[in-house]
């Protein structure tokens, strides 16, 4: 990429990847990094769909599980752990937040408390002191969530390297004595990965990997769900939509996932660009989410709409067809729950909110301001909202 187009990128990614889409001759659009990205929404909802291009292992896991069978048992094993273990979560939730300052820094102040919320589930009380107090430091200090700055990543590095050497301790010792139910994500990864196709290193760092996908986002889906409400609702009532209602439009909005990709499995024309075999081809669900058309309004940012069954379009924060993220569900009862929390009997506002991200993990809030103020007196009179 050239220098310009790096700035023109770092300005705003989305509008850049608009651009590209709407000068491309083709709907397979060169990206200047390397590779195509599918413009067209229905063409996009095909490839991500149509078994032709979802066959084999998927490449969220990358080589570390040996077929795909074992990734969908060891995807459906976490997610029905977490789907378990929910309560849990609500209470600390409940913690957390009543210690969240009335003024904090976003996204990051949203990342501890997201983190802090799922810490016990992803390694139980239980586990060793320093294999906990590792995985904190990882997720303040640059493991989990992209470091900024070079000698950051360089300090990340080191730390990452000292949580995996504890987690695979911790790997082997669970495997000489395993736990008849799953206490955290560990064991639930453990209960699927056997010790002759899974090494114990290997499995560590399949738990870190994991972790990482559930933390991150979560929390930076809740930051820009916090950041668009408070941004297109600035009057002192309470917001008018349900917090299920404003987490599937900011979910829709700025969708956390940059690009979804596939491997092209033999030689093909699509969308007016030939392919080889081994080549890959990207969607974007920011683009699919504001296809005009497929959406009413899609530059508008109505929490309402999801009340309309007529204004709903190809929604893929999520994936979708064979490699749909198993724990989709989930994922959007823990942002709901975590959006409840924050604004119950409290009014939130944002100073220096900005609706273009910055890609660092997907596609994560510009950092801003949130103040939290208590609302006195009355019931609460927030709307709920769930799956």
């Amino acid at each position: 990429m050239r220098p310009g187009e790096k700035c023109r990128f770092r300005r705003d990614p989305l509008e850049y990847i608009d651009n590209l889409c709407r000068s491309s001759a083709t709907q397979a659009i060169r990206l200047p990094w390397g590779g195509y990205c599918v413009g067209d929404a229905d063409l996009a909802q095909t490839l991500l769909r149509d078994p032709e291009y979802n066959t084999g292992k998927s490449r969220f896991f990358n080589e570390l599980l040996p077929t795909r069978q074992t990734q969908v048992e060891v995807g459906h094993a976490v997610r029905n752990f977490l789907r378990a273990s929910l309560p849990q979560y609500s209470a600390e939730l409940g913690r957390a937040v009543a210690e969240l300052p009335a003024v904090s820094r976003w996204p990051s102040a949203g990342n501890m408390l997201v983190h802090r919320c799922l810490a016990n589930l992803l390694l139980h009380p239980g586990s060793t002191v320093r294999t906990r107090r590792l995985a904190d430091q990882a997720a303040r200090k640059g493991v989990f969530f992209h470091a900024p700055r070079t000698w950051q990543r360089a300090r990340a590095e080191v730390l990452r390297a000292q949580l995996i050497s504890a987690l695979t301790e911790q790997v082997r010792n669970r495997r000489e004595s395993p736990a008849s139910e799953p206490r955290d994500v560990l064991d639930a990864v453990l209960g699927v990965c056997r010790p002759a196709e899974v090494t114990d290193r290997t499995a560590a760092e399949l738990h870190l990997m994991m972790s990482r996908a559930i933390v991150v986002p979560i929390s930076a889906s809740l930051a820009w769900s916090v950041l668009l409400a408070c941004l297109h609702h600035t009057s002192d009532t309470p917001w008018p939509w349900p917090a299920d209602q404003i987490v599937r439009e900011s979910l829709r909005y700025r969708p956390t996932p940059w690009m979804l990709g596939r491997t092209i499995p033999h030689p093909v024309d699509i969308g007016g660009v030939s392919f080889q075999p081994g080549e890959l081809l990207s969607v974007s669900p920011y683009l699919m989410h504001h296809t005009e058309g497929q959406w009413t309004a899609p530059e508008a940012f109505r929490p309402d709409r999801w009340s309309e069954p007529d204004e709903h379009g190809h929604y893929v924060t999520f994936g979708a067809g064979p490699y749909t993220c198993p724990g989709a569900a989930v994922a959007q009862t823990l942002l709901t729950d975590s959006l409840n929390a924050l604004i119950r009997n409290a009014r939130l506002t944002v100073i220096g909110g900005d609706t273009r991200p910055v890609m660092a993990e997907g596609s994560v809030p510009r950092p801003f301001t949130l103040h939290r103020t208590p609302r006195c007196g009355g019931p609460d009179t927030t709307p709920q909202g769930g799956e």
